[in-house]
Formats: C-alpha cells, structure tokens, sequence
C-alpha cells in the first residue's frame, strides 16, 4: 500500500486531470455509441446500451463487448440460393397458408416440405428411449446438435449408444454449445472420440484471441438430432436428468417431436451448415449427401424454420406473428419465458379483442426470478385485451407450441422472448395438418385443466409483485 501513494500523488498532480478524464468519457461514450446507434436496433434496445455505456463507462465497455448485440454473416448463401424457388403464383395470394410458407421460405432459405411420420414425444420418460431405439438402428450416421448436455446418467446412456454405433462404423457428429453444455466436460466424451466419433462445440470462448469479439450471448439452442438423413427428432428437451420425470419428481414438462420423410432433408441441411461453421471443415459433405435416401414426398405438410444472429430477418418471431394474425378461431401459445416485443404482443391481443380464442400457458414459478417478474408484468393488458392466461406447476413447464386454429401447429426450441427471437440458434417445426394440431390440442387442453388461470383480481402487494414487476420489465429487451 505505501508503494501506491507515490503514484497516486503523481496521478494527481496531472494537469487539468478532471477535464481529461471528462473529455475522455465523452469520446469513449460517443464513439461506442455511435456504433450501437449505427446497428439499428430497436429503440429500446438502443437505449438500455446507451444508458448503461454512459453509466459505466469502460465497466460498460467490457459488458458491451462481451454480452452486446452481435451479427453472423453466415446463412445469406442458404437464402440466395433458395431465393429462384419461391413460390410466386398470382392465384394464391390471399391463401393465408400459402403466404406462411412464402414467407418462412424467403426468410429461412428451406422451401416447403412434408413428412410421413410425425409423433409427439412428451417429456424425456417418451423422448430418450426412442432416441436410443432410432440411434442403435443407425447404418450410416448420427448427427446429434444439443445446447445441453450434461455428464448425468441420461448423458450417460445415450453416450454409451453413441459410442457402441461408432465402434460398428456408424459415422458420429456431436455439436454442443460450449457454454450450456459447459466445454470443461469434454474429458466425459472421450471415449466416443476414441471410438471414432467427432466432437465439436458451438462458439467457444478463446481468451487466446482478444482481437476478436467473443460470442458469448450467441448461443445454438436447438435440440436436433438426424438419423441416416431418414429419422429427425426436434423440440425443446436437452440431454439432461432434468428432464426426465422417470429420475426426477421435478423434471421439466417439456415436448419434443420425432420424425420422418422429406422434412428430414431440411434438418439434414441445419445440422451440415453448423457442423461446417463450428469446425470450419467441409471435406464431410459430400459424404452426407451420397448417404441421403431417396426422397419420399408425404401427406403432411411441415416446414423447418430456423432463426438467429445470422439473420436480420428474424424468421421464427415472423412467423409466430403472422400465424396468430391469420388464425380465425383460436390461438393457443405455450412458452417458458414469455418476453414478447411490440408486433408479438399487438398480434396476441389483437386476436384477443377482436374474440378469438387466445390462451397463454406459462410456468407459475420460472427457473429465474427476474424472468418470471419480467413476464407477470404484461399480464394486466393481456387480461384486459381477454387474453386467457394459466400458470402452470408445480413443474417447471418447458415446452415451445404455438396452435393456430385447427390446422397450424408450431414446435421447436425457440422460447416466445427476445433472446429465442433474435440471439439465440433456434429450429423449429411448422406443421399445416389436423392430425398434427389435433394432437397438440389434445395435449395443451390438458395442461390447461391442471394449471389454475390467472384472473384480473388477483392479490398483487406492492412490494412482493407490482414493484418487482415494474423494475423487471425494464430488463426485457435484455433477457
């Protein structure tokens, strides 16, 4: 501590030191903000970094730089390539379902499919095991993308699968993100990379390479798996013990989908262009496309839609908006974080007023506090607008759904909130079938009758609910 006084002192006698400092912050805060202005972004977004840049200054930076908002050049071939197939049949305009698909083809690049098969698997006691069925009938390949995976005893057993299938010659790709499921595992997965599999993980930090922007706030959060380019499963359940109800008593209630045809080609195409940007190799492409199967058109319409940081156009926010302002009778929306922006919540209660049937299942209590503040907080115009809203529990309830009418269903990864939306990888399904709606609306009718529905009257202390409410939604075009 006394060596410190010399060099305070000296500090201190700097010349007109406060004026530097001053003139230093004000060309730190117009030149960062300057860029984050320049972004374009929504003025709220804007303004939060603004605010917390001037606030903090150079702490500010750090968080910025870290955590700030961050584009991907990666998807335009995809789109570009795509661009000559949409479909541009004068006779259809009006047809709401033909402007569905038009719209998820030009914004995601994957033209309309179809499936043969498609089953809902609910929580892990039903996904794992047809996971571990599918995946020890694999002859070709196995490309499994995951934002967690943990090293647990459901880690475990699809582990052991994986690697029997790499030693009998089946080619295994494994893509994890590297923060969910946390890169300092990578010792568990040994023994499949020494059976012959591949590892890769999802935008690791590199301390190595400080010149470079971190993509720490830019995550995959899909949840996909291609079997032979035949057998697809995709939804909102990780590789966890967590989220299976058989080891757990609090396992999440979440949903995920199995299955086959055509719309496997398209999830084929996901995982190659991650496994490609994560490894920065391709040599393995040509390999996938020779082990594809024929294709097998279906009679159920389904399309991949995906989304995140290498798209401005924000493909799965479009389209869960423009299906809800499509729908006729009913809207029924099933999300763990419930953060909409301005065009989601205007569609929702849009719907609402004019006297659709439009329900909002969410979580009682969240696995983060602020989240579930943050999404209590829009429950008031909601309720007014005659939006019905339930909670459910005392599970955490994890699934991803969106029904629309008596034909339009939507499944996937991707959360109703601004992090799904716009920074978040994400993939989900979009199916245009009455079976396929048939079987959500059976399953969400039930979660319905065990969550208690939210009512205008509700007690709400100052304290305990409107202040905390108040101060989380403040966060939400950070969450």
């Amino acid at each position: 501590m006394p060596g410190l006084i010399p060099a305070w002192d000296a500090l201190l006698a700097i010349p007109h030191l406060g004026a530097w400092l001053i003139a230093g912050w004000l060309v730190y805060l117009v030149w960062l903000g300057g860029w984050i202005v320049l972004q374009k972004r929504e003025p709220a977004a804007t303004l939060s970094w603004l605010v917390s840049l001037a606030a903090l200054p150079y702490l500010g930076f750090a968080v910025y730089y870290f955590f700030g908002p961050q584009r991907i050049v990666r998807h335009r071939a995809r789109r570009k390539r795509h661009h000559a197939s949409l479909p541009r049949d004068g006779a259809a305009a009006g047809d709401e379902s033909v402007e569905l698909r038009t719209l998820a083809h030009a914004t995601t690049g994957l033209a309309p499919s179809t499936a043969t098969d498609v089953r809902l698997l609910v929580d892990g006691g039903n996904k794992y095991p047809a996971l571990l069925d599918a995946i020890a009938a694999a002859r070709d390949h196995v490309h499994l993308e995951y934002y967690i995976y943990n090293p647990d005893r459901t880690g475990g057993a699809l582990l052991d699968a994986l690697v029997e299938r790499a030693r009998a010659g089946v080619k295994v790709r494994l893509l994890l993100d590297a923060m969910g499921s946390n890169r300092a595992n990578q010792r568990f997965f040994a023994p499949l990379v020494d059976a012959g599999g591949e590892l890769a993980w999802f935008h690791p930090v590199r301390p190595w390479t400080p010149w470079k922007r971190p993509w720490m706030n830019l995550r995959t959060h899909r949840k996909l798996v291609v079997i032979d380019g035949a057998v697809g499963f995709l939804g909102g359940i990780n590789i966890t013990d967590e989220e299976d109800e058989r080891l757990r008593g609090d396992a999440y209630r979440d949903l995920h989908l199995r299955v086959e045809g055509d719309i496997v080609r398209a999830m084929q195409e996901v995982f190659v262009e991650d496994w490609a940007y994560a490894t920065e190799r391709k040599d393995f492409v040509g390999d996938v496309v020779r082990a594809m199967p024929p294709a097998r058109p279906g009679p159920i319409r389904a399309q991949l839609l995906t989304s995140g940081p290498d798209s401005s156009w924000e493909a799965i926010h479009r389209l869960h908006v423009g299906a809800i302002h499509a729908a006729t009778r009913r809207v029924w929306l099933t999300t763990p974080y419930f953060v909409p922006g301005e065009a989601a919540m205007m569609a929702l209660t849009s719907a609402a007023l004019g006297g659709l049937d439009v329900r909002l299942l969410v979580p009682k209590v969240s696995d983060s506090r602020l989240v579930t503040w943050c999404v209590r907080s829009y429950y008031d115009d909601l309720l007014a607008a005659g939006v019905k809203v339930y909670e459910y529990g005392p599970r955490m309830l994890h699934s991803k759904t969106l029904l629309v009418d008596d034909q339009l269903a939507i499944i996937g990864s991707a959360n109703f909130d601004h992090r799904s939306f716009r920074l978040n990888f994400e993939a989900s399904l979009l199916f245009e079938d009455a079976s396929v709606a048939t079987a959500l609306a059976k399953l969400v009718e039930g979660e319905f009758a065990s969550a208690p529905r939210v009512r205008p009257d509700r007690a709400r202390p100052l304290l305990a609910a409107r202040l905390p409410e108040a101060l989380a939604r403040l966060m939400a075009p950070l969450l």
